[in-house]
């Protein structure tokens, strides 16, 4: 019997991670020449012969957002008629994850948007990490790998915090993240906490009551993404003030758009952080508060069982 033929290609989006996957893999980067035209129109030519084989194209959808969900598109539609058999796009951060419902009369679902347009250029599959809304999987007609960056996390912590770890408390900045809060609170066997915030205009949030004790421990802030960092550092205000003695934060997205950077070296933050899913800018890199962890390992893991045909879930159990 053939082997099933498997390359791995990657975007401009992010190739360190690609490459660290691969590394991971035990495999090399196909090539592929990637370039854009005097007028910002994508041109892709794959370099190796995929007919037959199964492909990986990961191609995180970060800022500029459109640009790369572009490239990804022209880079699924060129595998296509190259005759691939089998097109995984590996999105591990999924751009419009926040559009995924209509918040007024005559606005977009985007998130849905972007879903019929991966499926239109030719994947087969999806692999992303912690999406917004978990019920974007829903949107796709296709199989969709949601993987977690909890485990990532909970190893660095469990190192970071030996000491204290009877003094953590896990804390949501907002309601809808309560449940991974919870995740890792009883991994870590930690306390909850919530905080109960009203949003006042896009990109920004006012925290304003906690649920939960506190005081005297030391909070660890959990969400999947960070984009301003307005709900994270209201967020760090709030449990200090209610007497927590020390804030950290976690988030598998380190976006880190507009003020960002600014409001975390002035925030009483002690570290953030974050994975390789999406790059980090020169400021970001120079800000001594930002750890950055890879998720390049639990990627690779999943593309080696999609393609072996094991269980995916059995990386989080």
């Amino acid at each position: 019997m053939r082997l099933r033929e498997w390359i791995i290609l990657s975007g401009q989006s992010n190739v360190p991670l690609a490459e660290k996957i691969c590394q991971k893999l035990g495999k090399p980067l196909a090539t592929a020449d990637v370039r854009r035209f005097s007028d910002g129109e994508v041109f892709v030519e794959i370099k190796e012969n995929v007919r037959g084989r199964d492909t990986y194209v990961i191609q995180p959808c970060c800022p500029p957002v459109n640009d790369n969900l572009m490239e990804l598109l022209v880079m699924i539609d060129a595998l296509k008629r190259a005759s691939a058999k089998e097109i995984t796009a590996v999105i591990p951060y999924y751009g419009y994850a926040r559009q995924d419902r209509k918040v007024a009369p005559r606005t977009p679902i985007s998130a849905r948007l972007v879903a019929d347009l991966i499926q239109a250029a030719g994947a087969t599959r999806v692999v992303s990490m912690d999406l917004h809304a978990g019920q974007i999987q829903g949107f796709f007609n296709i199989p969709f790998d949601n993987l977690f960056a909890m485990p990532i996390f909970l190893d660095h912590f469990r190192d970071e915090f030996k000491d204290r770890l009877q003094d953590l408390v896990m804390v949501s900045p907002d309601a809808g993240g309560v449940e991974r809060a919870r995740a890792y609170a009883k991994r870590m066997d930690a306390t909850v906490a919530m905080i109960d915030k009203r949003r006042e205009r896009a990109n920004e949030a006012k925290a304003m009551n906690i649920v939960g004790e506190v005081k005297g421990k030391t909070a660890v802030l959990i969400d999947d993404m960070i984009d301003t960092a307005g709900t994270l550092t209201e967020a760090a205000n709030a449990v200090l003030k209610a007497g927590a003695t020390s804030v950290y934060a976690c988030a598998s997205h380190g976006v880190l758009s507009g003020p960002a950077i600014q409001r975390i070296t002035d925030s009483a933050i002690q570290k953030v952080y974050i994975t390789d899913t999406v790059p980090l800018s020169p400021a970001a890199k120079a800000c001594s508060k930002i750890v950055q962890l890879s998720a390049a390992e639990t990627i690779a893991q999943a593309i080696h069982r999609i393609h072996n045909y094991d269980s995916v879930s059995n990386l989080f159990v």
